[in-house]
């Protein structure tokens, strides 16, 4: 009888065990993981433009970032820099609350011109983009439905970040058409066209 209670008792001391893991498991799962599939996709969304913007950025050869289309459009640089900027300015929107406020974020005579330099132009990148997704990472699903105004609109969170992601998408969209232009191929396309060679050399 004192042996079957020994048992018993050591049992239960490791199922205790084991259960207190599993919810300690749970509950770092639950901090790391966005709350909502929607949050989930606009990591992966911003991953993805991230990965497109930051490598173009750095196939263009330094001497091309004062390049323009025609006087009174942006630069190379510019565009990036815009890029960068415009990351910080919805997230204040959606009330993530930026590193700058937007008074100095909108001063584009000044923001847009503060550095042709490519690599601190790609550190500003990254670091937006980091800033950004750390950010988004925290929201809840009750955040996104919450409503807020951006230039005189009212919409919720939710809609601020798809919107978000449409003015990220519209100058990668830019930028590969001044990359074009200068006779450079974005790179997720030059290792396409390279594998594309080496199966056909292979038949």
């Amino acid at each position: 009888m004192k042996n079957n209670s020994l048992s018993f008792r050591t049992m239960y001391v490791f199922l205790a065990a084991v259960f207190a893991l599993a919810l300690q498991w749970n509950t770092a799962v639950a901090k790391n993981e966005p709350k909502s599939g929607f949050v989930s996709d606009v990591l992966g969304q911003l991953d993805r433009v991230k990965g497109q913007i930051v490598s173009l950025e750095g196939a263009v050869p330094q001497d091309k970032f004062n390049w323009r289309p025609m006087e009174g459009v942006r630069s190379i640089s510019e565009v990036y820099l815009h890029i960068a900027d415009g990351l910080y300015i919805f997230a204040n929107a959606a009330g993530l609350k930026s590193p700058f406020d937007n008074k100095v974020l909108f001063d584009e005579k000044t923001r847009d011109v503060r550095t042709t330099d490519k690599a601190k132009i790609a550190e500003e990148l990254n670091t937006a983009f980091d800033w950004t997704k750390a950010a988004v990472a925290k929201l809840t699903d009750a955040d996104l439905e919450k409503k807020v105004e951006f230039f005189g609109m009212k919409m919720t969170v939710r809609n601020v970040l798809i919107t978000l992601l449409n003015h990220t998408h519209e100058h990668l969209g830019q930028s590969i058409a001044y990359a074009r232009s200068n006779g450079v191929v974005p790179p997720w396309t030059a290792k396409e066209q390279e594998e594309m060679k080496k199966n056909a050399s292979k038949k």
